[in-house]
């Protein structure tokens, strides 16, 4: 629903991209610099929650040469809006990892809910950067919304969950899960596992389960990441 296993492994040229020959020794550099750049801008991003940096500062973090920057990007949005994008297909790429062999639709949601909510102790800066970009990841189109919609819409059509309107429906998780995780942040002594469990069955009582089974299903072993 909302997946990092393929962090390393993503393409520099961004998702999807094919390079129909075997890459040179040029086309590997420019690689390593537009990865360079995007790795930069994600720090930055989780670090200080700003954008309003020169771009001599992001070349520096990146460790590349300053002249390099307009070889990938044509400006710092570019930079920050590919930074944004490839955070989310890893928070993709981690979910498909861990729910794909889940065949309850419910269990499915659930298990996104707890491990997007544990993402501050597993992979802080992906959490530090949905926190610092909030509410616009609830209507993009790669990673929390579109996962969201696809379980949650998978779990109405079993006649697991009763979710109404769908947008309706992914706006309400998705600011549950950013408050939540704002609540972990801002108290490090709370326990992440009892809370995002809780999260998880409340929003199964929300759309419809009854409070036991519910209970039952948030508390689950979750299952562990496939290798990639």
């Amino acid at each position: 629903m909302f997946g990092l296993g393929r962090l390393s492994a993503m393409s520099a040229y961004g998702p999807g991209a094919v390079n129909s020959q075997a890459p040179n020794r040029l086309d590997r550099r420019k690689a390593r610099t537009r990865a360079a750049l995007i790795a930069a801008a994600q720090r930055l991003l989780a670090e200080h929650g700003r954008t309003d940096v020169s771009i001599q500062d992001i070349t520096e973090a990146a460790d590349v040469g300053f002249g390099s920057f307009y070889n990938h990007f044509s400006s710092k949005d570019e930079l920050f809006e590919a930074a944004v994008s490839l955070t989310l297909e890893q928070h993709g790429a981690l979910l498909d990892s861990v729910v794909g062999d889940l065949q309850d639709p419910a269990e499915i949601f659930a298990a996104s809910v707890r491990l997007t909510g544990r993402l501050q102790r597993t992979h802080p800066q992906v959490a530090s950067i949905f926190m610092r970009t909030g509410f616009a990841n609830l209507t993009s189109e790669s990673g929390l919304a579109p996962h969201a919609m696809r379980d949650l819409q998978a779990a109405a059509d079993s006649g697991r969950l009763d979710i109404g309107e769908l947008p309706t429906a992914v706006a309400m998780v998705g600011g549950a899960l950013l408050g939540v995780m704002h609540l972990l942040e801002s108290h490090p002594e709370l326990d992440v596992d009892h809370v995002t469990d809780q999260l998880a069955a409340r929003l199964l009582r929300m759309f419809g389960l009854a409070c036991e089974e519910a209970q039952e299903i948030a508390t689950r072993p979750l299952p562990v990441p496939r290798a990639t």
